[in-house]
């Protein structure tokens, strides 16, 4: 249930970067299948393994995908927001993923039963072709990730990090403990607690009571390392008509 009728009323499937990329008649006839669903901080979208009912498509929210050890560790393997999807497993043919999906921005999406969906795709057209460009590029997103945490610095990592989360978001502030950024870079929580401390110095960033705000973009974007570059490039080139809305 919608709690806040206010904060509801502003929201519209448009606001996602595929759904608005449809050509008007394909808009037309999945717009009363969507449901508006609040996606609150931490919530699980999915469970590693679990069989997948609906695909999300975030608005104001974010969503990361996170792999899980055996031992209750994690790292982040991909973000998803408002230029994509969550949920490729069904149209893909598996129907479930070893990866979880968590909420790290709350906000807003709309969902979509995966009968729906799959209907949808299997027509082809314009939904089916976006769907598969995006998964490519997510797929790039995995890659670069991996790239990165293996051969960059936590600060670089955090740079990256912020700078994807940003690229998802209307605002220049996100809520999020160092702890939660720690278990999402698969890091240690000291290790992010120096590079934030570092960047806040160099009055990039400014952090407070669990809120990141940035405050000089052009200088973070100077900072971080090749991944962040090579991720978005790959989302413009294969999403040109959602990179530009």
């Amino acid at each position: 249930m919608l709690r806040n009728p206010t904060l509801s009323a502003q929201q519209s499937p448009l606001q996602n970067r595929l759904l608005a990329a449809l050509p008007a008649e394909r808009y037309a006839r999945l717009l009363p299948t969507l449901e508006l669903v609040p996606l609150p901080l931490g919530w699980a979208v999915y469970e590693s393994g679990s069989t997948q009912g609906h695909v999300f498509f975030p608005t104001t929210s974010i969503v990361s995908l996170l792999y899980v050890m055996a031992d209750g560790a994690s790292a982040e393997i991909a973000v998803v927001g408002n230029e994509g999807l969550v949920g490729i497993a069904l149209f893909m043919g598996g129907e479930s993923t070893p990866s979880r999906a968590v909420v790290q921005s709350a906000g807003f999406g709309y969902r979509l039963k995966a009968n729906v969906l799959k209907e949808e795709f299997n027509s082809g057209g314009e939904l089916q072709h976006l769907s598969l460009r995006y998964t490519q590029a997510l797929i790039t997103q995995m890659a670069q990730t991996a790239v990165c945490n293996r051969h960059h610095t936590v600060e670089q990592q955090l740079c990256r990090w912020l700078l994807l989360s940003l690229d998802r978001l209307t605002s220049n502030e996100l809520t999020m403990t160092q702890d939660l950024i720690a278990n999402m870079l698969g890091v240690r929580r000291e290790g992010v607690t120096e590079a934030a401390g570092h960047l806040q110095a160099a009055g990039l960033i400014h952090y407070s009571r669990g809120r990141i705000t940035v405050v000089d973009r052009p200088k973070l974007e100077a900072r971080v390392c090749e991944c962040y570059a090579v991720v978005k490039r790959e989302y413009e080139r294969l999403l040109p008509t959602v990179a530009a809305n």
